[in-house]
């Protein structure tokens, strides 16, 4: 059983500029429940979290301010949202599904949020369309449940995990592993454990054999207890806002060697869909259905 994470407040409407990449929170469990990929019982609606597991990692100064939307306007406009009560329900519940999705992992093996992959978050700030950093938030939840030794957080979105290597720099039980365009955003990288940082164009080849190489060295040598997958699709060559060169079908065997490894080595894993930006909407929808599609070939 793979257990999903959405809420219809995923989908929760911006103004005009920002519409566009919100469609694919609604029409994405959509498609999984068409095709029978998923069914319409494996979606729960995650709650609000308890506030303690959120400030376990970010600062309470900063969630104050945006629980009473009071964040300095210089802070609220890195974000990029028009900042709102309903924005930061959504963030919470998005984070709550992200904490849920870990004990439906540790439970099934594998677990999704439509959502997440908020990893510009930083401890005490949001940008870049991110205000809570929902993977770190359930790293952090795991380790304070479950006493964990060692998890291990994938970003493969075209963007380095600033925020998320900020929040555990100074934590070994948190190993972050990032491969991510050179030129891409943030322009000034904080530093991962591991930071791939690839050029311009890269194609499926370069992409995947980087993978290939690095993702089971790390499982070998970290043995981790759990790992985070951020599964951003902005990889593609046609993502508005991503510099590679890769193509769906690249996109979807990176999604094969990952879960397959979670799965060969047999340890849970929580996957949040990240980025994608391609201007055909039905582009977004094939690249992130595909990893749902691969996660229920080798879990089933």
């Amino acid at each position: 059983m793979i257990k999903i994470a959405y809420h219809p407040l995923y989908k929760h409407p911006l103004p005009e500029g920002h519409r566009f990449p919100m469609i694919k929170y609604e029409l994405l469990p959509q498609q999984l429940v068409h095709e029978g990929t998923a069914l319409q019982e494996d979606f729960f609606e995650p709650s609000l979290p308890n506030l303690d597991v959120v400030l376990a990692v970010h600062k309470k100064e900063y969630v104050d301010d945006l629980l009473q939307l009071t964040l300095d306007p210089k802070a609220a406009r890195k974000i990029g949202f028009p900042l709102s009560s309903a924005l930061v329900e959504r963030e919470l519940r998005i984070a709550n599904g992200t904490i849920l999705g870990t004990e439906f992992a540790l439970q099934n093996g594998i677990s999704f949020n439509i959502a997440g992959g908020t990893h510009h978050a930083y401890t005490n700030r949001g940008e870049a369309f991110c205000l809570l950093n929902d993977q770190a938030i359930g790293a952090q939840y795991l380790l304070n449940t479950y006493r964990f030794k060692k998890i291990l957080i994938v970003d493969l979105d075209v963007h380095q995990g600033n925020g998320t290597a900020e929040i555990f720099k100074n934590n070994a039980s948190v190993y972050t592993f990032s491969v991510h365009g050179k030129s891409n955003y943030p322009f000034k990288k904080e530093i991962s454990n591991l930071d791939i940082a690839l050029e311009d164009n890269t194609s499926d080849v370069d992409y995947l054999n980087c993978i290939k190489y690095h993702l089971p060295q790390l499982i070998e040598s970290l043995q981790p207890d759990f790992i985070f997958y951020l599964a951003g699709i902005d990889i593609l060559e046609t993502d508005k806002l991503g510099k590679l060169s890769c193509t769906i079908e690249g996109c979807k065997k990176r999604d094969e060697i990952v879960l397959s490894h979670c799965f060969k080595n047999q340890i849970p894993v929580q996957v949040s869909m990240g980025g994608g930006y391609s201007p055909d909407i039905k582009t977004i929808i094939e690249a992130h259905a595909n990893t749902y599609r691969v996660a229920s070939a080798i879990f089933s």
